[in-house]
């Protein structure tokens, strides 16, 4: 997920952003709590807008926070992050695991009271994959089921995999057995949507009609966005009646300070003060691993990254151990690889192209363009609002400069366009962010670098690389499906296919009367298992 990607209510890249820069909109009017309902039984929390309430759009990790807690899929990712039952209370793999037969629960309903049947499954997946509906992910999570590819050619108005059994059971086929199918269904892409509320046209988002334990009561842009429980949910009913969250109104750390909000992210610039052991924040203070990779992605499609030895030059030339030090203050873990610490597959003895500007310039010598002065015009693309750039880009845009003498210009573009249109919009270079959607490395390997993939922004290419992830998709024996995962990375990284800069962290604060709030490595929260206590 950009973070996704994870995954982001608007980019993972702008979030990191303002968490570095501290520069944070003004408020859109005075920044108070709101208790429209008894002390205990309301969550404040800071937030921003959501690009889209729509499932089978979302792509980004702000919007997904949202869309989690009003929508369900058949599956849900588990606390050890495997695929547990949600919609679907329990399933069958056939011998060949290539077919999967979900029974559904027959007590889940909307939040207009309809029930949800096996025909609201499949119209939700049919409907991610019209072209009308412009989905720039079902491809990536639904494209296993066979049939998918011609609905989104628009060859096909029915996914042929996909059968309707009775109304309580979905049959679905895939392509070929690939271990990681289940956990693709518990992204958003998959998620249950009303037909009725969906065919009420425009925006028809703004108003979701879902079935998961909270929905939407208010939506003031810039302002507030309230949930409310859904005293329908299947499962046991949300601890608090309501989450406020505040969108944009002040410096998150700020307003917590003055009880104003619950939670709070905290970024650099606070650090000190929440981990002296002697101050009033340390003990709220919680510090998880996140499954996130940040990198600067190569347009592999044009000069000079066209040549491995420019892509390998300036991915020596940056000190990623000086840049999580001193820009980030060690709140991150530099990255040699891709896969990050604590996914299945991550490989400490992974050799990585380590901070080296002698070997950085011998490259530039020894590529065809021989030296700096004959590259061609370059430029990184990020996300941002037409101000200045973050700390991090502005660092490694900085190295380059002093180690190789290569000038990098910068070209923002407005988040959501950065988003979803990335790939048509990519100029030489662009800074990128990822957040895990399930532990899995196909999520990381395959669908950010294989030939084709829609997520493969730069158009990397390396058939030796595509033939490893391949094998490793459908190889159902786990250690050798890693130990191919593991050379695909090692392949990746040797010819670098992008620069890793960093893996993520959390660092939030929680206040000590909230019980239950903690974020999963995919940096999600179950709000449906948060208390608050009276204060």
């Amino acid at each position: 997920m950009i973070k996704r990607t994870a995954a982001i209510a608007f980019s993972v890249l702008l979030l990191v952003s303002l968490l570095i820069t501290g520069c944070w909109p003004a408020p859109a009017a005075p920044s108070t709590p709101v208790t429209p309902a008894a002390e205990g039984e309301v969550l404040n929390l800071y937030g921003v807008d959501p690009l889209t309430l729509d499932p089978a759009v979302s792509g980004d990790m702000t919007s997904h926070e949202y869309i989690t807690q009003i929508y369900n899929g058949l599956l849900r990712l588990g606390d050890d992050l495997e695929p547990v039952p949600d919609i679907a209370r329990e399933w069958q793999v056939s011998k060949d695991g290539t077919t999967y037969t979900f029974s559904l629960r027959d007590d889940v309903r909307f939040h207009d009271g309809r029930e949800v049947k096996a025909e609201d499954v499949k119209y939700s997946w049919e409907r991610a994959c019209h072209p009308a509906t412009g989905s720039l992910t079902a491809a990536t999570y639904l494209g296993d089921i066979i049939g998918v590819s011609e609905v989104l050619a628009g060859e096909a108005e029915e996914i042929s995999g996909v059968k309707v059994i009775d109304d309580y059971t979905l049959e679905v086929t895939i392509d070929a057995p690939k271990s990681y199918f289940l956990a693709k269904l518990t992204y958003s892409t998959s998620f249950v949507v009303d037909r009725n509320n969906v065919s009420s046209g425009g925006e028809w988002w703004r108003r979701p009609n879902g079935t998961g334990p909270f929905k939407l009561k208010q939506w003031e842009e810039n302002t507030l966005l309230i949930l409310g429980r859904n005293e329908l949910y299947y499962d046991k009913p949300a601890e608090v009646s309501l989450i406020v969250f505040q969108l944009y109104r002040g410096v998150p750390m700020n307003m917590y300070e003055k009880g104003e909000i619950d939670v709070a992210s905290v970024s650099m610039y606070y650090i000190d003060k929440v981990t002296d052991e002697r101050g009033p924040f340390y003990q709220d203070l919680v510090v998880s691993p996140e499954l996130s990779f940040f990198y600067i992605g190569f347009n592999a499609k044009k000069p000079p990254f066209d040549d491995v030895l420019i892509r390998r030059a300036l991915t020596h030339a940056v000190d990623k151990e000086k840049l999580a030090s001193l820009v980030f203050r060690d709140m991150v873990e530099p990255a040699s690889g891709i896969l990050p610490p604590g996914m299945p597959g991550y490989n400490e003895n992974l050799v990585g192209l380590e901070y080296d500007v002698e070997l950085a310039r011998k490259l530039i010598a020894d590529s065809e363009y021989g030296d700096v002065a004959s590259l061609p015009p370059i430029t990184i693309t990020t996300s941002g609002q037409g101000g200045a750039i973050s700390g991090d880009l502005e660092a490694i845009i900085y190295q380059w400069q002093q180690n190789l003498g290569v000038e990098v210009a910068v070209r923002q573009l407005e988040p959501k366009r950065f988003l979803y249109h990335i790939s048509e919009e990519v100029d030489e270079m662009f800074f990128f962010g990822w957040i895990a959607d399930y532990p899995h490395p196909q999520d990381f390997l395959d669908i950010l670098f294989h030939t084709g993939a829609e997520n493969n922004n730069g158009g990397y290419s390396n058939p030796e690389v595509d033939a490893l992830l391949d094998m490793a998709n459908v190889e159902l024996d786990s250690e050798l499906s890693l130990a191919l995962y593991q050379q695909a990375e090692q392949e990746l990284v040797s010819d670098a296919a992008c620069l890793p800069l960093w893996f993520g962290q959390n660092y939030i604060l929680v206040k000590p009367y909230v019980e239950g709030y903690e974020l999963n490595p995919i940096g999600l929260p179950a709000l449906n298992n948060v208390s608050v206590e009276s204060h």
